[in-house]
C-alpha cells in the first residue's frame, strides 16, 4: 500500500482540536470506567465537565510505573476481560512486573503507528523486514510485526537468540530492512565484518529503539553497516514502538500527536518546560480503550519541537534523549548518565563502543569502575601500550563525566552481548 500522510501533515490548530475532543472523550471514559482515575479524580476536586480542551491537561492526576504495579494485574484496565484480545507485561526487573493490555481497536491503532514510522524510515511494500526484537511479553517484535504487515512489507520474524542464524538468514533472504536494539545490531554488525560478510548484505534500512543511543553510534552504524538507521521510540505502557520515530532528515522523532499527547515537565516542579529546554517526557493515551492512561510520566529526558519539518510532516519533534530521570546515578554528587560514556567513548578508536559501569561503596565513598572493550584491530597485549591508553580514556572520561573513574581496558568480545535492551550499569549500591 501507499502510505497516506495526509494525518501526519494536519496543521497546529486542527490538531489542537483532534487532541482536545478526544481528551474531552477519554476523560469521561475513564472517569466511568476505571476506579484508579475516578478516585484519583475526585481527591483533587475534579470531573468529566471540567475538561473542556487540551489545555485543561494540566488539572489532571499523574499516573506513575507504581501506580501500574499497584493495580498489578488488570486493575487499571478499562474495558472486560471479553475484550481484551492482547497482554504484554514489562521484565519486571526493577519491580513488580506492569500488565498492559489491548483491545481489538487498540491492536489496529498500534499497528497504523508503527506503520507510520516505518515509512517515515523509507520502509515500504517491497522490502523484506528482518525483526530481531524479542517475541512474546516484550513489545517490540509483535509491534513491529504488525506495522510491516501493515505497509505490505515482508516479514521475517527472527526474534533473538541465534544471532549466526540471523545473519545467515539476512544473507539468504535478502533481507533490506532490520528492525532490532542499536546494540544488537552493533553486535550483528561485529559478526558480518568478521566473516568478511559486510559486502554482500542488502540492507538498506535500520529501524532502531527500547534503548537510548547517541548520534555519534548513530553514524557508526550508518556506516559500517552502509544502511539509513532510523530512532523509533515507544514503551509498552504508552502503547510499544510507533508512538515515535525520525524521518529521512533526523531532526528529532515525529510524535503519533494525534493518539499519543506529549508534554515536557520539569521533574520537581511539574511545569511546563519552553520549546527546546529538556525536561521529563509524559504521555497522555489519547485512544487507547484496553489502558488508558492519564499524564503518564516516562522518566525519559528530552525537548520538543513543533515546527513543520524538513520533510512536511507538522507532527511534534522529540530530540533524541538525553537520559531517563531514574537512569541518572549520583556519584560523589556528580550526576551521570550511561548516555555520557558512550558518547566519549564513540571518539576513541581504539576502543569499541562497548562497555560496563560498575558502581560500589567502598568505606562510605561511591566509586565507578569502567569497563571498555578494546578494538579488536587495535588489540594488544603491550603493557606500555595499554598504560598509555588507560590514561588517555580515563582522561576522556574524566573530561565527560566532571569525576574520575576506574578504568578497566578488557579484550575484545570480553563484556555480555545483549540481545535485548543492552545494560551497562552495575550498581552495587543498591545491594546494601
Amino acid at each position: 500500500m501507499i502510505w497516506n500522510k495526509a494525518k501526519e501533515c494536519m496543521s497546529r490548530d486542527e490538531l489542537t482540536s483532534l487532541q482536545s475532543a478526544r481528551l474531552v472523550k477519554l476523560v469521561d471514559y475513564v472517569y466511568h470506567n476505571v476506579e484508579f482515575y475516578r478516585k484519583k479524580m475526585q481527591a483533587i476536586g475534579i470531573l468529566p465537565s471540567d475538561i473542556k480542551s487540551i489545555e485543561d491537561i494540566t488539572k489532571l492526576p499523574f499516573t506513575t510505573k507504581d501506580d501500574l504495579r499497584d493495580n498489578y494485574p488488570f486493575g487499571l484496565f478499562a474495558v472486560p476481560q471479553s475484550e481484551i484480545v492482547r497482554v504484554h507485561a514489562s521484565s519486571g526487573t526493577t519491580g513488580k512486573a506492569t500488565v498492559v493490555g489491548y483491545t481489538k481497536r487498540d491492536i489496529d491503532i498500534w499497528s497504523e503507528c508503527v506503520a507510520r514510522c516505518l515509512t517515515m524510515a523509507g520502509v515500504g511494500r517491497n522490502d523484506v523486514l528482518q525483526i530481531a526484537y524479542g517475541y512474546g511479553l516484550f513489545t517490540g517484535g509483535l509491534g513491529a510485526h504488525y506495522g510491516a504487515e501493515r505497509i505490505g512489507a515482508t516479514v521475517v520474524p527472527m526474534s533473538t537468540g541465534n544471532s549466526k542464524k540471523l545473519t545467515t538468514m539476512m544473507l539468504d533472504f535478502g533481507a533490506t530492512a532490520i528492525a532490532c536494539t542499536p546494540s544488537y545490531l552493533l553486535h550483528i554488525t561485529e559478526l558480518l565484518e568478521q566473516e568478511g560478510l559486510i559486502d554482500q548484505v542488502k540492507l538498506k534500512y535500520a529501524i532502531c529503539g527500547a534503548e537510548p543511543w547517541t548520534e555519534k553510534m548513530h553514524k557508526d552504524i550508518e556506516e559500517r553497516l552502509h544502511v539509513n538507521a532510523h530512532d523509533i521510540y515507544g514503551l509498552s505502557e504508552i502503547m510499544g514502538p510507533g508512538v515515535a520515530c525520525d524521518c529521512a532528515f533526523h531532526k528529532g522523532l515525529h510524535v503519533c500527536e494525534d493518539h499519543f499527547y506529549p508534554e515536557i515537565l520539569d521533574s520537581n516542579t511539574f511545569k511546563a518546560k519552553k520549546e527546546g529546554e529538556t525536561g521529563e517526557l509524559v504521555f497522555t493515551t489519547l485512544t487507547k480503550e484496553g489502558l488508558p492512561l492519564i499524564r503518564y510520566r516516562t522518566k525519559d529526558l528530552t525537548s520538543i519541537d513543533y515546527s513543520t519539518c524538513d520533510c512536511g510532516r507538522t507532527s511534534a519533534r522529540i530530540s533524541r534523549f538525553k537520559g531517563r530521570v531514574d537512569d541518572m546515578l549520583i556519584i560523589r554528587g556528580v550526576n551521570v548518565f550511561p548516555s555520557q560514556v558512550e558518547a566519549a567513548l564513540v571518539d576513541v578508536k581504539e576502543v569499541s563502543p562497548h562497555y560496563m559501569m560498575i558502581v560500589d561503596r567502598v568505606n562510605n565513598l561511591d566509586s565507578l569502575e569502567i569497563q571498555v572493550e578494546l578494538n579488536p584491530k587495535f588489540y594488544t597485549d603491550e603493557i606500555r601500550v595499554l598504560e598509555a591508553l588507560n590514561k588517555k580514556i580515563t582522561h576522556v572520561l574524566s573530561q565527560a563525566l566532571g569525576l574520575n573513574p576506574k578504568v578497566k581496558l578488557v579484550e575484545p568480545q570480553t563484556l555480555v552481548r545483549s540481545e535485548g535492551k543492552a545494560v551497562h550499569v552495575i550498581d552495587k549500591r543498591k545491594l546494601y
